[in-house]
């Protein structure tokens, strides 16, 4: 992990947690660095993603678990990419509805659609975004939006109580940022540092608490938008990119951990994936008479993904299929349904 990324990193978690993800996660190979104390967008796209890879360690005791047994064995995870979830829905309040909340981040970053992915089965869309310096090494994200028009009237107005007041936690000030490193391509340190707290934030939940209520309501029809009732746009899964998925699965199954049966492998043959189960979490939950009622729900995963390599005839050259596929996403999305 070069200064600028290390730095970064250290000003939003501290030294010893900076240091600690740099043994823990691959940084990308000729990642274009800026000069010293100006970092460029790639290094501050990496970092917020070694911020938001440090919230799924926190949130995902299973995953925490498989990252360390990689560095005790001298290697490190490659983070492949980090899902999120959004609910494309005009009744939305201060935050903008779907995959915009996040485009107007992903774009100054340095980020490109890289592929629509339609999740009919699930009443959702996902699209790819990949970084344009280095595609095949910076993290890609896989945003998916939830179409409430697509379930009873019932379920659409639960969806209206659950995310109607939600807040944007964009400030005006990480606005005017993102402009500046839209135009410029990098930022100095300090802003930097304090652009990526704020863009941290954007990944958690933005509304209150549901009502119990709505919440089972949700579950009825769709466990995806039930899973956001309580999570919001935190990562849903971040993933580790390895040569065999498939003697991975039966090295975690040995040892007991909560693996995916299936491996989901791509209509081209080229991108196999599979996933933990999603570890269980307590939520509070606003009962019948106003109180608070906890439960435990599906949390987040931790998915493994193999992309093998392809012959691009159009350039000559060699290339790692960075796709996603829609019968696997939606076959991996049940990794938040199991525990419901």
């Amino acid at each position: 992990m070069n200064t600028n990324i290390l730095s970064l990193v250290s000003l939003n978690l501290g030294p010893a947690t900076a240091e600690r993800l740099a043994a823990l996660v691959a940084t990308p190979a000729g990642l274009p660095a800026g000069e010293p104390g100006r970092p460029a967008r790639a290094e501050i796209a990496h970092a917020l993603n070694l911020v938001l890879f440090s919230g799924i360690l926190e949130r995902v005791p299973t995953g925490k678990a498989y990252t360390e047994d990689v560095a005790a064995a001298g290697g490190k995870v490659v983070f492949d990419h980090g899902a999120i979830r959004t609910v494309r829905w005009a009744d939305n309040g201060a935050l903008p509805g779907g995959e915009a909340a996040f485009t107007r981040i992903l774009r100054p970053l340095g980020y490109r659609l890289n592929g629509t992915y339609p999740l009919d089965r699930i009443g959702m869309t996902g699209r790819s975004y990949a970084h344009e310096d280095a595609p095949e090494e910076i993290a890609q994200f896989f945003v998916s939006e939830f179409h409430p028009e697509r379930f009873s009237e019932g379920f659409q107005q639960a969806v209206s109580r659950v995310v109607g007041a939600s807040a944007d936690p964009l400030t005006p000030r990480a606005q005017s940022l993102l402009w500046e490193l839209e135009r410029d391509g990098a930022l100095p340190q300090a802003e930097a540092a304090e652009l990526i707290g704020v863009l941290a934030r954007c990944f958690e939940r933005q509304h209150g608490a549901p009502r119990l209520e709505d919440y089972e309501r949700l579950l009825q029809e769709s466990a995806e938008m039930a899973w956001i009732a309580t999570e919001g746009n935190a990562f849903n899964h971040a993933t580790d990119r390895v040569e065999d998925v498939f003697a991975l699965s039966e090295q975690q199954k040995a040892i007991g951990r909560p693996m995916k049966e299936k491996v989901e492998v791509s209509r081209s043959g080229r991108v196999k994936q599979t996933a933990f189960r999603a570890d269980p979490v307590q939520r509070a939950f606003v009962g019948a008479d106003g109180a608070e009622v906890r439960r435990e729900v599906p949390g987040s995963f931790y998915e493994f993904i193999t992309r093998d390599t392809f012959v691009d005839e159009a350039q000559a050259v060699t290339r790692t299929d960075l796709g996603f596929d829609a019968g696997n996403a939606q076959g991996i999305f049940k990794m938040t349904a199991a525990a419901c």
